[in-house]
């Protein structure tokens, strides 16, 4: 294990370790409609600005950027890992990041691939999981809605660190393991269709402060935390309260 006080401390390797098989199926099982905004991906169509706004707000502050900027990223290398379709990885490149997508199914990478030629967005998608990227070292990295899939939570997050550059930033997000987040998320979500039935696990979910002690035994610091919430009226935000969903922004420390 690396010290987290130790920043040159030698980090594990990434290994292929992280891609549980059934995941790696149900979110290809959902790659065709993954751009449809009323489809299987809806709720990630909702919570997508959110994430968004985070990201930028962070991106801003790490790199000290003009929030009106409409290329904070030009000249950095972004990779985001669990990419989907690109919902996610579309934005990066549009705000100047030479940007790496990978995912588990090959079955989304194929429609990534296509939807970007159609947007005239050059991404550079493979399909597996941190190995595939090994040689690597971006500026920015991306795992939203990503940990509570992976085999190793643990060699997930050295892995992370491994492929990330000096000076740069990882960006977070996943459902916490509370009472809140069980009922809603999966009682209601999935009970009522809204998120397909399977995609979560509670028990797979990683408590807040647990992340931040997971990325700070690998170095990470965290440098900024929100909860993101949802009300029926206003839908997702950004909040202080964490029961249902975090993100996060870690750097080397």
């Amino acid at each position: 294990m690396p010290n987290a006080s130790d920043p040159a401390a030698p980090l594990p390797a990434p290994t292929a370790s992280s891609i549980v098989a059934r995941e790696a199926e149900h979110f290809g099982a959902m790659a065709a409609d993954w751009w449809d905004p009323k489809g299987s991906s809806a709720m990630l169509h909702r919570l997508n600005p959110v994430r968004l706004k985070f990201l930028r707000e962070a991106i801003d502050d790490h790199w000290s950027g003009d929030a009106a900027a409409f290329a904070p990223l030009a000249g950095k290398r972004a990779l985001d890992i669990g990419c989907g379709a690109g919902l996610l990885t579309e934005p990066l490149a549009r705000l100047g990041a030479e940007v790496t997508g990978i995912d588990a199914a090959p079955e989304n990478i194929t429609v990534a691939a296509a939807h970007a030629r159609a947007a005239g967005l050059t991404i550079d998608y493979r399909t597996g999981d941190l190995a595939a990227v090994a040689e690597a070292n971006f500026d920015l990295v991306t795992a939203l809605e990503v940990v509570e899939h992976v085999a190793d939570p643990e060699a997930f997050v050295a892995a992370i660190a491994q492929v990330l550059a000096p000076g740069g930033m990882v960006i977070l997000s996943t459902p916490n393991r509370t009472a809140l987040s069980r009922v809603a998320m999966i009682g209601i979500a999935e009970g009522m269709g809204a998120i397909p039935r399977g995609t979560h696990d509670w028990q797979r979910f990683i408590a807040a402060d647990e992340m931040v002690a997971m990325l700070a035994r690998h170095g990470l610091v965290v440098v900024a935390r929100r909860g993101i919430g949802w009300s029926p009226t206003s839908g997702f935000a950004l909040t202080p309260d964490e029961r249902l969903n975090y993100i996060l922004a870690a750097v080397r420390g």
